[in-house]
């Protein structure tokens, strides 16, 4: 069986921004505020607020950071989303919390995305499990077959264990309807053989690429698709970032209803997590598992 090895692919530094790591893909979202793989980065003063971009139904996801503590806009909206029933922040009715009631709930959904095993998976479930917060992880096959007892651990803790497909392509790229389903349920034969359980219906599309015609057929087949409405740079093995500065650029980003994507390949991220929880519980936020969102739920 093909397998990716992460480490040693070049530009592949980390799931979710994939080998075309340096071509951006055309999308309406201003560019200052993509990354390659459609990850958010960290802007500089200056950058914090951007103009409103512009609904798309293909490309990579971006995002749109324009007030502090407040949701950002999405290079497609939540009701188009919807449709799909896909998401990339939570909300009723697919709002956006712009305009959030001060006393009223701040959900928060914790996920991760993985392709290879770095050392700090098992120290993030101990925090998880120390301040009872369920997550999400989204993984690929490669990472199922190598690390089954870390994924068996994950479905043990209560923790949503998602489809991030078996390869890890761009999605998009993809015409046929059987290849699509194909990088999809192959990820589910390989949970389930590792698991003994059938993989919860809830999908991620590798490095953020999407097309409307990939929304419909992960539909078709009882997915969930998951977006994320927070990110930062987080998956460069060898330049990790300050631990203080990401703790501050993450609570000034946070926002009621956030679908929080980090990796859990980050040293950062393991070292700052429990402080990261603990201070956005002080700012009212509770933590909700993504097992509550969409036709996926269980």
């Amino acid at each position: 069986m093909f397998k990716i090895d992460w480490k040693k692919a070049v530009m592949c530094v980390s799931l979710g921004v994939g080998c075309a790591a340096m071509i951006i893909a055309a999308t309406a979202a201003p560019v200052s505020n993509i990354l390659p793989g459609g990850h958010v980065g960290v802007l500089g003063e200056g950058q914090e607020k951007q103009e409103a971009v512009e609904t798309a139904a293909d490309g990579n996801w971006g995002l749109s950071f324009q007030q502090d503590n407040a949701a950002p806009v999405g290079n497609a909206t939540p009701e188009y989303l919807a449709k799909f029933n896909a998401y990339y922040i939570a909300g009723a009715s697919g709002e956006s919390g712009r305009s959030h009631k001060k006393d009223a709930p701040k959900p928060v959904y914790l996920t991760f995305d993985a392709g290879y095993e770095n050392g700090y998976t098992e120290t993030i479930l101990d925090i998880l499990k120390e301040k009872k917060v369920p997550a999400a992880f989204f993984l690929v096959g490669n990472y199922i077959e190598e690390n089954p007892e870390i994924v068996k651990r994950m479905e043990a803790e209560g923790h949503i264990v998602g489809n991030h497909t078996m390869h890890h392509p761009d999605m998009s790229a993809i015409a046929d309807e059987e290849a699509f389903k194909k990088e999809i349920t192959d990820l589910e034969n390989t949970y389930k053989e590792a698991v003994g359980k059938e993989l919860p219906r809830f999908y991620r599309p590798p490095q953020g690429k999407y097309s409307e015609k990939n929304l419909e057929q992960a539909c078709r087949m009882g997915y969930t698709t998951l977006f994320w409405s927070l990110a930062y740079v987080d998956w460069l093995q060898d330049n990790q970032p300050d631990e203080t500065e990401a703790i501050n650029l993450l609570n000034r980003r946070i926002h009621p209803g956030a679908i929080v994507l980090l990796h859990s390949t980050s040293k950062t991220n393991s070292r700052i997590l429990g402080q990261l929880i603990d201070g956005w519980k002080d700012m009212g936020y509770e933590f909700h598992s993504v097992s509550e969102l969409g036709t996926g739920k269980v």
